[in-house]
């Protein structure tokens, strides 16, 4: 039964988000629903996710699968989250020249970025008060490891690995 919930879970995952970051809610809340884990163990997840090569939701979906139900459950969360992308993506080869310069599609378009922009700003609030923010009190080394790591990777035009790294060097120090 638990792998048919994480192939479930993650098919609508897959079908309700417009991948990467705006997955993000969406995973934690159907996670959270079922109990599969806690909201810490999620942003540890997400971070994760982001830092391996890959998919963030294909990431997300293999290792919640793999911490619920080994690796089947692995399998069963990452098909479910890959077979909305893979279906849309075949059926939209099919007609893709077709809808090339129609002012329609763009007109939605133009309407869903806004609506992933607040689902990013969204899981950066929630993910703000989770790790920076304990007991109702900031935690300034870490909003100062932060400011920093924002500061330099804007300031440098660092890559991500090089803000990863930054941070947790900063992390030994200020942590």
């Amino acid at each position: 039964m638990i792998y048919l919930q994480l192939f479930w879970s993650f098919l609508k995952i897959g079908f309700f988000s417009f991948g990467g970051t705006t997955m993000i809610p969406v995973i934690n809340d159907e996670v959270l629903r079922y109990g599969w884990m806690t909201v810490d163990e999620v942003m540890d997840i997400v971070a994760i996710a982001e830092m391996t090569p890959g998919s963030l939701g294909i990431n997300c979906a293999t290792f919640v699968g793999l911490r619920t139900a080994g690796v089947a459950g692995s399998l069963c969360a990452s098909v479910g989250v890959m077979m909305p992308s893979l279906t849309l993506c075949m059926a939209a080869a099919k007609f893709i020249l077709q809808f090339k310069n129609n002012r329609y599609l763009e007109a939605a378009l133009g309407g869903i970025r806004p609506v992933c922009l607040g689902m990013i700003l969204s899981v950066g609030v929630v993910m703000i008060q989770s790790t920076l923010v304990l007991n109702g009190a900031a935690q300034w080394n870490l909003v100062l490891i932060t400011l920093l790591t924002a500061a330099a990777m804007l300031k440098f035009h660092l890559s991500v690995p090089k803000t990863i790294l930054m941070a947790a060097v900063l992390g030994l120090f200020l942590g």
